[in-house]
């Protein structure tokens, strides 16, 4: 299962905030064994990102919300990597590891000897992850990035968000540091595949990923679509550049997502609507029509739909196969009965803050439910204090 797929591999995690130790934590929840170095003093910036905090039976430990989103199942030790004394005992800790993660500006761990070059001497085999907002050269190489500033920058923001000359209209940022979390994503994939060629090398090597290549990436059909195109794509509200329709609509007592993926999608729907006519209607047959036809198709669609409440359409929408979807608040989401079967919320048991409720993997999917335990301190091998251990969820 792999809950323990990668049960023997170490990783030393210098990582912060949230693009590394989303990396981390997914190796973590593979079954590495991730040790976390931490400032002896601050630790890693997100502890005090809160409130909310998950704050101790006693009331005196606590421990923010976002900091425990991305960094379960690791041992937190602290380390000043800025002594000679932190510099050695990071060394001992690369000596027998497999994985080394860090986000620093490029070039920043040269200065303590802690970059490839010097960390690959003590240990070849080490796969060595540095995630940077630009990359370990180029002309803003030195430069730190944001997550923010790469929705913007990497073209994300310029197509999200109302079209001019509606209400709302502007760019906008998604609700979570989606460049972030896709860069840890794609940090995760990329440690596995280091290890696979280490496995048939013999030779770790340094992995170079960051926030600006991954928010380009991350435009993907939009990319391509002006790379095809050569039209800029711009804000289309809640509709989709490419597939129609396929966006938000107002109902008599409230919203749904109306996701129509096809031309037989669309006949069944004008059927459940009562508007035959309108699949045989050469503006609105197809799927490319739709398209360019949505500023007449749209107002006619939300005018039927805003006659009647949700359960009347939905209903009708699943006993004909039209694609729909409800929009959630987290307390629905955690709420439904199919995220409760799929065991998405865990709980688990923080030796210091006592039970913790976390969202489960979606690597693991299909991972029996098991007994979850807080990961074991890090007795004998640590520069400074223990901080408070991350729990486990695997």
């Amino acid at each position: 299962m792999l809950h323990n797929a990668l049960h023997g591999v170490k990783v030393v995690d210098l990582s912060r905030i949230l693009a590394g130790p989303w990396c981390t934590q997914n190796l973590a929840d593979m079954g590495a064994d991730v040790i976390k170095i931490e400032h002896p003093e601050r630790g890693d910036d997100t502890r005090g990102w809160g409130p909310p905090d998950q704050i101790a039976p006693d009331g005196q430990d606590r421990m923010s919300a976002y900091f425990m989103a991305c960094n379960r199942g690791k041992r937190s030790v602290a380390i000043d990597f800025a002594s000679e004394q932190g510099q050695a005992r990071i060394r001992e800790l690369v000596a027998d590891a497999d994985v080394f993660v860090e986000n620093y500006k490029a070039g920043g761990l040269a200065k303590y000897g802690l970059d490839y070059t010097a960390l690959s001497e003590i240990n070849p085999r080490l796969v060595y992850l540095s995630i940077t907002g630009y990359g370990q050269d180029g002309p803003m190489a030195a430069k730190p990035g944001y997550d923010y500033v790469f929705q913007g920058m990497g073209g994300l923001m310029s197509y999200t968000g109302q079209p001019d000359g509606t209400p709302g209209a502007g760019p906008l940022r998604t609700g979570v540091a989606v460049v972030d979390l896709m860069t840890g994503m794609y940090a995760t994939s990329a440690v596995l595949a280091a290890l696979r060629q280490r496995d048939q090398t013999g030779r770790g090597r340094p992995l170079d990923i960051c926030l600006l290549d991954v928010a380009v990436a991350l435009n993907a059909n939009q990319a391509a679509n002006y790379l095809v195109s050569g039209q800029v794509p711009q804000r289309t509200g809640n509709a989709h550049p490419n597939c129609a329709p396929y966006e938000v609509f107002a109902c008599a007592d409230g919203h749904l997502i109306l996701a129509i993926g096809n031309d037989g999608q669309f006949t069944k729907f004008c059927g459940v609507v009562q508007q035959p006519h309108w699949a045989s209607d050469a503006r609105f047959r197809t799927n490319s029509a739709r398209l360019v036809n949505m500023a007449i198709l749209r107002p006619l669609i939300a005018e039927v739909l805003a006659r009647e409440a949700r359960i009347r359409w939905t209903d009708a929408f699943d006993a004909a196969g039209v694609p729909w979807g409800p929009i959630h608040t987290l307390d629905e989401v955690f709420a439904h009965p199919q995220v409760k079967h799929r065991q998405l919320l865990q709980e688990t048991t923080h030796p210091v803050l006592g039970p913790v409720r976390l969202v489960r993997n979606p690597l693991l999917a299909g991972t029996p439910a098991q007994s979850l335990g807080s990961a074991p301190p890090l007795l004998g091998e640590h520069t400074g204090a223990v901080l408070a251990d991350a729990t486990k969820n695997r």
